[in-house]
C-alpha cells in the first residue's frame, strides 16, 4: 500500500462521516487485513479507521509505549481475573480455564527449610496445622514469614512444564495432588 499524504488523509477522515456501514467495513479490511470485529459500531469503525489513516502517514506508537500499554491491559485482564489476546476482536477467557481446580480433601505439600508442609483443602479454605487460611498465599506467607503467590509457592503456577520437564525439587514441589481419595 503507497503511504497516503497527510492531506489526502485528513480529506478522508473528515468523509468518514458521510461513509456507510458497508463501506467502513471494507475500507476496515483494506487497512487492518482482518475482518472487522463482530457488533461494533459504526462510530468505532470511524475512529479506528481514522487512527490507522493517520498511522499509515505519521508514524504509530514508539515500542515502549506498546510495551507500556500491553502492561496494563494484562494488569487489567489480571485484575477482572481474564487472559487471552483479544487483539484480533476475540472474545477474552476468563483465567479459571488456566488454573488449577482443588478439590476439597486435596492435600498440597511443599518441603521448606528441611519441613515437609502440608496443606489441605476444604470447600472453602486452607488448613495448614489446623488453622484455617482463607488463601493459598496466606499460607505461603505464614510458613515462609514473606510474602508469596500461594499456588507459586506450592508449584502450581508458572511456566508450563511436561512430565518430562520435572526436576527433582519441582517433583517435591508438585506433590500436591491427592484428591482426597482413600482419606
Amino acid at each position: 500500500m503507497k503511504r497516503p499524504t497527510a492531506e489526502k488523509v485528513e480529506r478522508e477522515i473528515a468523509a468518514l462521516d458521510t461513509v456507510d456501514f458497508k463501506a467502513l467495513q471494507n475500507r476496515w479490511r483494506e487497512l487492518f487485513k482482518i475482518e472487522p470485529p463482530r457488533h461494533i459500531r459504526s462510530g468505532f469503525l470511524r475512529r479506528a479507521i481514522a487512527y490507522r489513516l493517520q498511522e499509515l502517514v505519521y508514524g504509530g506508537l514508539k515500542p515502549a509505549a506498546r510495551r507500556q500499554l500491553k502492561l496494563y491491559a494484562e494488569q487489567a485482564r489480571a485484575r477482572r481475573g481474564m487472559t487471552g489476546e483479544p487483539a484480533d476482536g476475540a472474545k477474552l477467557v476468563p483465567a479459571a480455564r488456566n488454573r488449577v481446580v482443588l478439590s476439597p480433601g486435596t492435600r498440597l505439600m511443599r518441603e521448606w527449610n528441611g519441613v515437609t508442609q502440608v496443606v489441605e483443602v476444604s470447600p472453602d479454605r486452607f488448613v495448614w496445622r489446623g488453622k484455617p487460611y482463607r488463601t493459598l498465599s496466606a499460607v505461603a506467607g505464614a510458613i515462609t514469614g514473606t510474602r508469596w503467590s500461594g499456588p507459586k509457592f506450592f508449584g502450581l503456577a508458572g511456566p508450563a512444564r511436561s512430565a518430562t520437564k520435572l526436576t527433582e525439587r519441582s517433583l517435591v514441589r508438585s506433590l500436591a495432588v491427592d484428591g482426597g481419595a482413600g482419606q
